[in-house]
């Protein structure tokens, strides 16, 4: 099967969306797929640049890189997206390479999803079926069930945004052969909005792939976060943070403050929550270090906003003594970085919401001890059973092994093969044959 995969991101630029593709590409052709990837001029990505990603690419994968318009035009409101800026050169390369009708199948994996419009465009004039990847949901409710939580962007935008989607997404879906989605509840959420698009789905969270962490492991890359060696305990989180995360961030504030008044030792611990914000360097608010004041843990408590490149991301987790991921209270939320935290050996606490796919991964393969809350929970009591079921007596982090058979099956390579066994159902699903890689 040949397919041309849109990633708008794409290493060296450090973006979360790109990377499904950058850990499957190197397994594809395993599976009898030859892929070519259609992204985006790195210098032309509002996104922090890491050449060890793009290190680690395979040297076989075509890769067809086309320049945006640029950064500048983010002074204007409403036209700095990559989506706006990219669209024109996207659609004029993506018809060249569809032209000579070599490609079986496009797969659009990326959140920018206004490029999924030209799926319907390009298949329209070249006759190639499409798939489209829903790391996100292309239309969320999220915000108008929670009034109370401002949108990033402000209401205005999202409810501009939020319009447009909902005329977008189901023409596109009308053309579309079949979704990946990283959480069940994605899929669930287009039936119930359009009842008569029942497309072929299959769920697939973000894979792990301890290579990963080899590369790091025994290369000379460096964090600048923390010292490991300055006889402090760390504890790491790396990724978002924004208020529907405030519910289980203050429930692990709520059991340390609870310890911290009978465990003198906890006056060593440090919480690092880093690249909590998506703004530009030195632009982020903080949303951590405000919850943290609310229980007294300003000393122990460190928010960076600013994102750092992936490659420092894994050295934290490998440099730190215990990891945190609190969970968003979205139940539908998966973290798509979770793997990464379950392979870097270390003891780990998550809190995520009971519907999340998190707390049965964990559950099944071990890794960290997962505590469940509920839409209704409060902050103490998740707290008390962070205490109960994630503390040793010393403050420490418990400590579970993983299941590394029972994990196999989320891995990079596993996950390519499910990918290719899909890709080869919606081919199939248009009455068509795939050629053979």
């Amino acid at each position: 099967m040949r397919i041309l995969i849109i990633s708008p991101h794409f290493p060296p630029s450090n973006a979360a969306d790109m990377h499904r593709v950058r850990m499957l590409l190197p397994h594809l052709a395993g599976q009898g797929i030859s892929a070519e990837v259609l992204c985006v001029q790195a210098e032309q990505v509002a996104a922090p640049k890491d050449p060890w990603l793009e290190e680690g690419l395979p040297g076989d994968v075509p890769v067809h890189r086309v320049r945006a318009l640029g950064l500048e035009w983010g002074r204007i409101p409403g036209l700095g997206t990559l989506t706006f800026r990219a669209m024109a050169a996207i659609r004029r390369k993506g018809h060249e390479l569809l032209e000579g009708g070599r490609f079986d199948l496009v797969y659009f994996s990326t959140t920018q999803f206004g490029i999924h419009v030209l799926g319907p465009e390009w298949k329209k004039r070249h006759g190639v079926a499409f798939t489209m990847d829903y790391q996100d949901p292309w239309v969320s409710d999220y915000y108008r069930n929670n009034p109370g939580v401002t949108p990033p962007g402000g209401k205005l935008k999202y409810a501009v945004t939020r319009w447009l989607a909902g005329r977008q997404e189901p023409t596109v879906l009308d053309a579309c052969s079949g979704i990946t989605s990283v959480s069940p509840a994605y899929p669930e959420q287009i039936l119930t909005r359009y009842p008569d698009k029942a497309l072929p789905s299959i769920v697939l969270p973000f894979p792990g792939d301890n290579a990963d962490l080899e590369r790091v492991r025994h290369s000379a890359i460096r964090q600048q976060v923390f010292d490991p060696a300055d006889g402090f305990q760390h504890w790491v989180y790396i990724g978002r943070g924004g208020k529907d995360m405030a519910l289980a961030v203050s429930g692990i504030f709520s059991a340390l403050a609870t310890l911290k008044e009978r465990q003198p030792a906890l006056q060593r611990l440090r919480l690092h929550f880093i690249g909590t914000s998506y703004a530009s360097q030195g632009k982020g608010i903080k949303t951590i270090e405000p919850l943290a004041s609310q229980y007294g843990l300003e000393e122990m408590v460190k928010e960076h906003t600013d994102r750092i490149p992936y490659s420092q991301t894994l050295r934290c987790l490998l440099d730190a003594d215990g990891l945190i991921v609190p969970g968003s209270d979205d139940p539908g939320y998966t973290a798509s970085k979770i793997y990464p935290y379950l392979l870097a050996g270390k003891p780990l606490l998550t809190v995520f919401h009971e519907e999340s796919s998190v707390v049965s991964l964990i559950r099944k393969a071990g890794g960290g001890t997962v505590v469940p809350f509920r839409s209704d929970d409060n902050a103490d009591a998740i707290g008390a059973r962070v205490l109960a079921d994630a503390l040793n007596p010393d403050g420490t982090l418990r400590q579970v092994p993983l299941d590394h058979e029972a994990f196999s099956a989320h891995t990079a390579r596993h996950q390519a093969g499910q990918l290719a066994g899909f890709l080869h159902r919606c081919l199939t699903r248009e009455g068509r044959d795939a050629v053979t890689a």
